[in-house]
């Protein structure tokens, strides 16, 4: 499928579909083509700590279904659930990240010590409150931006906040102390067109000073 480089009609275009062809699967070679260009979202000194589960089977939508409440036609029907989790311990990756910002000739070895052990150092000092906030907002960066390299792609989303938070790590075998729910995104091809919606005029949204 040629990919669609409008940025225009890909912002513009995107809707919020609840119900999708059924028929159609998404090659995993294309999903991780995907999930890479989502992860080109910024997060806090980079590291990066969004986790996703792809849910596209039979018995992982039967998990799934239960947990989303009102949202079974997308589960049902998406070619896939993308659960994104937060990663609580997310500095334990701090080295992997940056060794490979060295390898790549991205900044120096002595910079890459000093920045990682700083930053972690840093980041083991928060409170899990503090570490929760960081997450969730740097997952929904890679959120938004997975669902309009979906829209590139061909595909159409949904994302989904309204699902049992408390559990849906344990169904799919995640500790729920270091994985936090944040949001899932169902994706597919529409069967039904997303309806349209309006926004607030900037002026009532915005201030200058």
């Amino acid at each position: 499928m040629p990919k669609n480089n409008n940025f225009d009609d890909i912002l513009n275009g995107r809707r919020s579909v609840k119900l999708f062809d059924e028929n159609v699967k998404i090659p995993h070679e294309e999903m991780d083509e995907i999930l890479r260009q989502a992860t080109k979202a910024p997060s806090s000194i980079n590291m990066q700590p969004w986790r996703f589960v792809v849910v596209e089977s039979e018995e992982g939508k039967d998990k799934l279904r239960p947990l989303v409440q009102l949202n079974t036609r997308q589960n049902d029907t998406s070619a896939a659930m993308i659960v994104i989790f937060g990663d609580m311990l997310n500095y334990e990756f701090a080295d992997d990240i940056y060794s490979s910002a060295v390898e790549q000739g991205f900044m120096p070895q002595d910079i890459k010590e000093e920045l990682v052990g700083r930053f972690v150092d840093m980041y083991q000092q928060l409170t899990p409150s503090q570490m929760n906030d960081i997450v969730k907002i740097d997952s929904s960066l890679a959120a938004m931006q997975l669902m309009l390299v979906a829209r590139q792609h061909g595909y159409d989303t949904n994302p989904i906040g309204g699902f049992d938070h408390a559990h849906i790590a344990e169904a799919f075998d995640l500790d729920p102390e270091r994985y936090v729910p944040v949001l899932i995104v169902a994706m597919g091809k529409a069967a039904q067109e997303g309806k349209r919606s309006t926004r607030l005029p900037i002026e009532k949204i915005r201030t200058y000073h």
